[in-house]
């Protein structure tokens, strides 16, 4: 028997021809660039970063290029200040019996030196504040008028430092105690001010300095004549000043006081007690 063929496809009802089985086609649309905003934003940063540093390192550079220049056309020196005399015509410490109240006087006459050893560069300062301190006593205040150091040039002043202030008990204990020191008490003069540097024609803004110098032992008088402090060892270094000064701590502690008895107390020193207490500036 011959096996019976079998058609593929159903012939259509209607006999129209039967429908193609494939896809329809679509016609691939052109490419268009897109711009990517984020990539052009990114790549602008980068470029602006890149050359701000270049800049700012070609700043740096350059500034230390002037700086070496400046340093080995000028040589630029610290000033130097040297302490070449210092008198204690005055340093009373009294204490009442009871010890409820103490009163310090002192007197001293100092001898300052400055020295500029630039040869292109002027310091002008302004008037000094000047403390003698024993540790952290105060024990005296004065002033230097303000002047100019001219190159190569030292200059020499004389001031006076004093003091009248009642003390407290702790600085009772510690200034007694440096005052029956053999080699005698350890003293400290510091002086503040602010300065401007002039090289050539270009002038630098004014800075506060403190200039401290120390190494000095002085001896109270035990009498009229004066007693030389030992300034062999005295060193003076210039600092920056700290950023809060007691201003107001000396115009406080030296003012004009009621007159104490002064029959109970006891002396420390050659001068007797003033009659009223007034503080000297």
């Amino acid at each position: 028997m011959s096996a019976a063929a079998h058609p593929t496809s159903k012939p259509a009802v209607n006999g129209a021809a039967p429908a193609s089985s494939s896809k329809p086609q679509f016609r691939q649309q052109p490419y268009r660039h897109r711009r990517n905003h984020h990539r052009s934003r990114r790549n602008l940063c980068c470029c602006f970063c890149f050359w701000t540093i270049i800049i700012v390192l070609g700043l740096a550079l350059l500034a230390a290029i002037t700086g070496a220049a400046l340093y080995v056309l000028y040589r630029p020196h610290r000033p130097q200040f040297t302490i070449s005399s210092l008198r204690i015509s005055k340093l009373n410490l009294t204490i009442a019996a009871d010890s409820s109240a103490s009163y310090l006087s002192s007197l001293f006459n100092l001898t300052l030196s400055s020295f500029n050893p630039n040869s292109h560069i002027t310091f002008s300062y302004d008037p000094f504040t000047l403390s003698c301190l024993s540790h952290s006593v105060l024990l005296g205040n004065g002033s230097i008028p303000a002047f100019t150091s001219a190159t190569n040039n030292q200059t020499v002043f004389r001031a006076l430092i004093s003091g009248a202030r009642d003390l407290d008990a702790d600085s009772v204990t510690s200034l007694r105690s440096d005052l029956k020191k053999k080699g005698g008490a350890p003293l400290t003069i510091e002086m503040d001010t602010k300065v401007n540097v002039k090289i050539g024609k270009v002038k630098s803004k004014k800075v506060g300095i403190r200039v401290t110098c120390e190494g000095i032992k002085g001896t109270p008088p035990k009498g009229k004549s004066p007693t030389v402090a030992s300034v062999l060892d005295a060193a003076c270094k210039i600092l920056a000043p700290p950023r809060q000064r007691a201003k107001s701590c000396v115009a406080s502690q030296y003012q004009i006081l009621p007159t104490p008895n002064y029959s109970q107390f006891s002396t420390f020193g050659s001068a007797s007690p003033p009659s009223k207490r007034i503080s000297i500036a």
